[in-house]
């Protein structure tokens, strides 16, 4: 079966809950509202790809479309799917295995909800004294606030994304490497964005 794509997965994460909270499912353009996305082409041609993987079907019914589910095709219980997170690359260009969501045991994050978790790859040496090194892959829960000593992932001033210690210090925030051949960064905490705390990390073979 082919890898869901990040949107493919919101895609049908979207229509699930929709479909058990209301008990109906979601219009292509309801669907494209909750995702931010302005064509319903965009929509359709992600039930299409889903359909094909054998995730929903499409009927004609009473003159509209329906979607069943394919419940059992879904990721199962003993594992679940983790997208990327989408933030800045610092200029990097993303690596080929960037493009698609991938599967983890649910056993690797204890009570952390599914839901709120994200991949980062990281982009240089800062945390190397903790064992996190440039190319690998942290596993963020993704959350809006962090407490001091926190390895997190932030993006600065809206173009800089990294994976460092976070400290609170006034109005400023300071995010610490674990290499001394890398600089503190301190910077004004309106221009720090939390992207989550550091839970896990995943190292890609060579």
């Amino acid at each position: 079966m082919p890898t869901r794509t990040r949107r493919q997965r919101e895609v049908l994460d979207f229509i699930i809950r929709y479909i058990d909270s209301h008990g109906y499912e979601p219009s292509y353009q309801l669907i494209a509202r909750e995702l931010g996305v302005s064509s319903k082409a965009g929509i359709a041609k992600h039930i299409k790809a889903l359909e094909e993987q054998g995730l929903l079907q499409r009927r004609r019914e009473n003159g509209s479309f329906k979607l069943d589910i394919g419940r059992s095709e879904a990721v199962a219980p003993s594992s679940f799917e983790i997208s990327w997170l989408d933030a800045p690359s610092n200029g990097f260009e993303p690596e080929p295995f960037e493009s698609s969501a991938f599967a983890l045991p649910l056993f690797i994050l204890g009570d952390v909800s599914p839901k709120s978790v994200r991949a980062f790859r990281v982009t240089d040496n800062s945390m190397s004294g903790k064992n996190i090194c440039e190319g690998d892959v942290a596993v963020i829960e993704t959350r809006s606030y962090l407490r001091d000593g926190d390895c997190a992932v932030v993006t600065i001033k809206r173009k800089e994304t990294i994976l460092r210690q976070y400290f609170r210090e006034g109005s400023q925030i300071e995010m610490r490497p674990a290499d001394e051949r890398y600089d503190v960064l301190r910077v004004a905490g309106e221009h720090v964005k939390i992207h989550g705390v550091f839970r896990c990390l995943i190292r890609p073979t060579v």
